[in-house]
């Protein structure tokens, strides 16, 4: 049901004003805090988020052993140097994020069990207002914003994706999903059977493994994996050489980079000898027949995110005996466990779905403007972040092939630019519209799913914005030409529409173009 168009003098006088509105308070919410305190100094803001305290998904997820997928070197922010291993713990990782918070001074501008129900538009006086719930009283409150920065993720926090099979219900044991992890879970001495082959089952699976009973980690189809170690080389040389630890970090970072888009593009070119490789050294720990019949996946690599396991522990759990990997399919729950559609069964005392996640539009916020709800399905997304008829706002949507921080301090960038462009030109509101020539351009959905298909992504699809037939109308996933191209925007070009009764200075570009 579409609410009511939002008439300021309507505001309730206790709502809280501020120049700028950040949603999270995860990696992506405190890194673009970082940015607008730095880069947009007279700007007020405050940033809202539904746990109760900072961290997003390293303070949601909560199972045995969760750790990064990505190194801490680029999925660190730029700002700020990482000085342990480049796989990091979730207590890692929230500990860097609050010594970003305690150095900048960012605390007093966070609100933690806020959670953002609805965000309305209005044109009449340029900016939203919000509501939220304050998850530990109830109460209501309300803020306006001129502008609305979107860190809230992009997955639904509440619950992961479980799905369902025959006979769920006569299972005698416990069924858990990852993402809602019990903290009353004894698993000593039982017989676990962990479903999925992602970078959460490779996790569980070594860090449960050595208190269970036996772990059967049943997958439908293998994912690729590079084992290594957890550490890294070009690091080690540089602290021994007792380089200043933001160099380090800086080098580093570069070096991992270079090397990551060298190995992106030959996954493209050569995916054959990409993949060889990647299965040889899963094979130099379990052999080449256990690597054929469980670790040898269907598709080319990076059609899915590659995960990296830390010192080869997912297979040393294997070699050990201590864990099984059955690839096959699931026919029905029992009462003792799960039959497979090979006429196999795997007996179980607790079930563990690592089966994914369900992605949210702009965290399932009821979004208005100017009276009209808002359906993203049916809007165009401008390089990823930007949305046609949803004016003063940014969405951060990271990188599937690269650290997601990365488009964390690409877009601050950005915003800030945009921001003080706004600002030089009197203008109170923006928002990207297809320019007369793109207007029958060509749209489809937010990715390919031809050069990237997990499913989280395919069942998302119908929810998410369109995608056009042109770079700038689409998120291209490529960190590698953005980096260059983002900074490089226009931002008088004609895709941005500017407007406002504050609209009385002009850029020089547009003076000229006047003239």
């Amino acid at each position: 049901m579409a609410q009511a168009a939002f008439h300021p003098d309507k505001v309730a006088s206790s709502a809280e004003h501020v120049d700028v509105l950040i949603v999270g308070a995860g990696i992506s919410g405190v890194g673009s805090a970082y940015h607008l305190q730095h880069q947009s100094p007279g700007k007020s803001f405050v940033i809202l988020d539904s746990l109760e305290g900072p961290g997003g998904t390293w303070l949601t997820h909560r199972y045995p052993g969760i750790r990064s997928d990505s190194d801490l070197y680029t999925f660190g922010y730029r700002f700020k140097p990482w000085t342990g291993a480049p796989i990091a713990t979730a207590n890692e990782i929230l500990t860097y994020m609050n010594e970003v918070i305690e150095e900048n001074d960012l605390g007093p501008h966070i609100r933690y069990r806020h959670k953002v129900l609805t965000a309305i538009w209005s044109s009449e006086a340029a900016r939203w207002r919000i509501e939220a719930e304050r998850t530990d009283t109830g109460e209501r409150v309300e803020f306006t914003a001129g502008f609305l920065w979107m860190c809230q993720g992009y997955y639904r926090h509440e619950a992961g994706h479980t799905p369902t099979w025959p006979g769920m219900e006569r299972f005698k044991g416990r069924i858990v999903h990852p993402q809602t992890w019990p903290e009353d879970l004894d698993y000593s001495g039982k017989r676990v059977l962990i479903i999925g082959s992602g970078a959460t089952a490779a996790t569980l699976a070594p860090a449960m493994a050595p208190d269970c009973a036996h772990i059967t980690l049943l997958q439908r189809s293998p994912t690729y994996f590079v084992p290594g170690r957890n550490a890294n080389e070009l690091a080690e040389q540089l602290n021994a050489l007792e380089v200043d630890e933001a160099w380090v970090h800086e080098i580093v970072r570069r070096k991992i980079l270079h090397d990551q888009a060298i190995f992106t593009q030959r996954a493209r070119e050569e995916p054959e000898a990409v993949k060889s490789e990647l299965l040889a050294g899963v094979s130099a720990f379990v052999g080449p027949q256990v690597t054929a019949a469980h670790f040898t996946p269907h598709y080319r690599p990076w059609r899915q995110r590659i995960a990296f396991v830390p010192d080869g522990d997912l297979f040393q759990s294997v070699l050990k005996g201590q864990m099984s990997v059955v690839t096959d399919e699931i026919e029905s729950f029992t009462e003792t466990g799960v039959q497979l559609k090979s006429g196999h069964s795997i007996p179980a005392d607790i079930v563990i779905t690592a089966t994914g996640f369900d992605i949210a539009a702009l965290g399932d916020i009821a979004f208005n403007v100017d009276g009209r709800a808002v359906d993203f399905a049916d809007t165009v997304t401008y390089r990823g972040m930007m949305f046609t008829g949803l004016p003063n706002l940014v969405w951060v949507f990271g990188y599937f092939r690269a650290s997601w921080t990365l488009r964390v301090d690409l877009l601050g960038d950005f915003v800030c630019r945009l921001l003080r462009h706004m600002d030089d030109l009197g203008a109170n509101k923006v928002e990207v519209a297809l320019p007369p020539g793109l207007k029958d351009m060509p749209l489809s959905s937010w990715i390919d799913p031809e050069d990237f298909n997990p499913g989280y992504l395919l069942r998302a699809l119908p929810i998410l914005p369109k995608r056009g037939d042109r770079p700038e109308w689409r998120h291209t996933q490529d960190y590698w030409a953005e980096r260059k191209a983002l900074p490089a925007i226009d931002l008088d070009g004609p895709e941005f529409v500017y407007g406002g009764l504050g609209l009385n200075r002009r850029s020089p570009k547009r003076e000229v173009e006047a003239a």
